[in-house]
């Protein structure tokens, strides 16, 4: 038996290689969906909400589509708006201009809410893709230049966006605490206070990273939202995302689940790091939340 030309097999494995490469960078990066879940969280007999979760945007002043792909989740018409942070893609003033104007055009009736992620701290640097394969130990330790997220943040407030870092707070009968980034060790367990003997109300946790649901849960919190993760951005069909950057099992990485007695939503988020452009099976998202009575 001949054996095959070793030439054709590897113009073979290169061209699927461009292509792979091609569809993950231009195509996938860019194809955003807007998935909706449907939360029995409240409690009976309480009204419906509606919340769109939006997340590591890593917004860049020249992703005229994404902009105008977000100014269009207007349609939504939320009671409620989180952002679990990572908004901003460099340390560009235009960038910080761009973000403020398009999260300022998305309107909600009851409140909009955020916190901010490492990168909103921090500009991105160049990675090895290949250390998310490496089980992490320990806080990340930032690298980037700083970013404005001062600036950022105060376009936000004067556009009626609240920051809740490390804040708990009643938001329209809704008792809330926001967390900023654990990833980076900014959060603060201690305001996750216990539910109080006979409190029914809905209690909603707002955080960057994933790292602070097991608190946030044992706190007794109904739904807690973050992001941080991309959903592993990069994902093999039919097994999932090879990595999640943080504590929680693989297939958390994204999507809905049950989380220790609380519902926990981790968003795959919008964007990507300006150094890693690219998405396999993992489409950017943001997503709304219907959340409804729970049974008892």
């Amino acid at each position: 038996m001949r054996a095959m030309p070793i030439a054709p097999i590897l113009i073979g494995l290169v061209g699927a290689g461009a292509s792979v490469a091609g569809y993950a960078a231009l195509l996938e990066r860019n194809w955003f969906a807007l998935r909706r879940h449907i939360v029995p969280c409240l409690p009976p007999g309480a009204e419906q909400l509606t919340v769109l979760h939006i997340s590591d945007l890593h917004l860049r002043a020249a992703q005229r589509r994404k902009r105008a792909w977000l100014r269009g989740l207007a349609r939504v018409e939320p009671d409620l708006i989180v952002g679990t942070g990572d908004f901003l893609g460099d340390d560009s003033d235009e960038t910080c201009a761009a973000t403020v104007e398009t999260l300022a055009a998305i309107p909600a009736r009851i409140a909009r809410l955020f916190v901010l992620g490492s990168n909103d701290y921090y500009g991105p640097v160049p990675k090895n893709p290949l250390r998310y394969l490496r089980r992490r130990a320990g806080l990340a330790t930032p690298h980037g230049a700083p970013n404005p997220w001062r600036q950022m943040v105060a376009g936000l407030e004067d556009a009626e966006w609240r920051l809740v870092n490390n804040r708990a707070l009643e938001v329209g009968g809704i008792d809330v605490v926001g967390m900023d980034d654990a990833h980076i060790g900014k959060d603060d367990p201690s305001l996750a206070s216990p539910r109080a003997a006979g409190d029914e109300r809905f209690r909603l946790a707002i955080a960057h990273s994933p790292d602070s649901a097991p608190g946030l849960a044992a706190a007794g919190y109904d739904l807690i939202v973050c992001g941080h993760t991309h959903g592993g951005q990069v994902c093999v069909p039919g097994f999932g995302a090879l990595v999640t950057n943080c504590s929680l099992p693989r297939e958390m990485a994204s999507g809905l689940h049950r989380f220790d007695g609380a519902w926990l939503h981790v968003s795959a988020g919008l964007g990507t790091s300006m150094y890693a452009p690219y998405r396999i099976a993992c489409r950017p998202e943001a997503c709304v939340l219907e959340l409804v009575p729970r049974d008892r």
